[in-house]
Parts: C-alpha cells; structure tokens; sequence
C-alpha cells in the first residue's frame, strides 16, 4: 500500500495517491489543519481559516455538504452546500460540491465512481459498522447506476485493533449482525474485553458490497497511536478531523 502523501509542516493533511491518480479532489485532515470547529461545536466542519488550503486542492468552489453525525447508516444525496440534516454518509454527483464528514476515532471512508461521477462520504464507528454503513453507501452509489468493481475507496486515520478495546455488549452487537463472521476483526484480552479492527469490518464490507479489494485504498493510520498527527476521543481531545472530496469540475474523471 502507497503511503499516504502528506503536505504541511508540521502535516496540516494528507492525500491518497489511489485517489489523486483518479483525478478527485480531496483531503484527510490531520490535527494542524487550521480553520476547524471544535468537535462539540455546532455549524459546519470547516471554516474561514480552512478555506485557502481547501482551494489549493479545488475543494472550496462551494460550501462543503455535511451532516449532523448519529451513528447510523442512512446517507443523504446532497446537491447544495451546508448542513443537510441528520446521518452518516453523504453521495453527490454534483460537480464542485464537497462532501465532508468528521471523526475523532471512527472510521472516514472515501468512495468515487469515476465512470458514473459520484461520490460520497462515510462515517463509520461501531454503531454504524454493525449496521454496515460502508456498504450502504456502496449500495446507493450502485443504485443510481454505478459499478462497484469500478470504484475507488479510500479509508482514513481512525482507531486501530492495537488501541480499540471494547467490551462484550458491542461483542453482542457485532455478532447479531453479522454471526459467525466477525471473530476475524477482534482479538481477546479476557476478562471481557476485545481489541476491535474496525478497518478489516469496513474493509470486509466494502468487498462484500462488489469493491476489489485493490481498489480499497487503506494507510491504517492509527488515532489512538498518532497524537502527534490526529485527535483522538478515547485520549479526550475535543478536535476533529475532516474527510472531504468533490467531484472534479472537468467533464472527464
């Protein structure tokens, strides 16, 4: 896997080479990116002080689309900018118009359709991996015409199974959804505990939802691990990271 291209110093973001060699316009920010809004903050992701990185990357042609984040699976198709109600995963197919989410531990995922021009972004922590978010984006960017075996993902700085501990009722969780299944992505500690790999659940149903896996674009960059570089919640910082792209504004991917 490409390491991730950052840019800054100290790295305010980073790109991925599988998405910058496909033409789309993106970025995952790191905890320098200026111009953010405090997690607990309301209003969108990104402010005035974001603005002059995000158009050196054509992401600031329009007000980033973003939604208020609850831990499901729905996803919204957006065609304007700003705040668009409430859920996890935005698709646009919309030229210019970015799609933002924001973590501060939980999985972002980038998706691109190049053929069909669309794309999305997803917001994944373990509520919404149990309720397969990932492929609930996929499904929609295949519903209004897409191929997933042509599409691109890209998955960003989020906690990984060497920092992710949880405990037997998300265990329960996992495996009403998706029994016999997810004994791959945890490893016990005992007494009651599990380290969780949420990348190889999101990875997994990405590739159950028709994605090649060499088309599933993963650093494994860990929050927890990284102070340096991310917030993470489980460390209690308040920040949050942003993973935003836009289709491109030219006519051909």
């Amino acid at each position: 896997m490409t390491a991730p291209d950052f840019r800054g110093d100290p790295p305010s973001h980073y790109l991925c080479s599988l998405l910058e060699e496909a033409g789309l316009p993106h970025l995952f920010t790191t905890r320098h990116f200026p111009g953010v809004s405090a997690f607990r903050e309301p209003g969108p992701p990104l402010g005035p002080g974001a603005q002059e990185l995000l158009a050196a990357h054509a992401l600031a042609a329009q007000p980033a689309a973003f939604l208020k984040q609850v831990h499901g699976a729905s996803v919204a198709h957006v065609s304007h900018g700003g705040h668009a109600g409430q859920g996890d995963a935005l698709m646009s197919d919309k030229p210019g118009l970015p799609v933002a989410v924001f973590s501060a531990d939980c999985v972002p995922v980038l998706l691109y359709d190049p053929e069909g021009r669309r794309v999305a972004a997803v917001h994944a922590g373990w509520r919404g991996t149990v309720q397969g978010v990932a492929g609930a984006a996929v499904d929609a960017l295949r519903n209004e015409g897409g191929e997933p075996e042509h599409f691109l993902a890209a998955i960003g700085p989020s906690i990984g199974p060497c920092c992710y501990e949880v405990d037997k009722p998300v265990i329960v969780r996992l495996d009403a959804a998706f029994p016999g299944r997810w004994g791959s992505w945890v490893r016990s500690r005992g007494n009651g505990k599990w380290m969780l790999d949420l990348w190889a659940a999101n990875e997994e149903q990405l590739r159950e939802a028709g994605m090649r896996g060499d088309r599933i674009a993963n650093p494994r960059l860990c929050t927890g691990c990284r102070g340096d570089l991310f917030y993470s919640y489980r460390r209690g910082d308040n920040g949050r990271l942003v993973t935003i792209a836009a289709l491109p504004l030219s006519a051909t991917p």
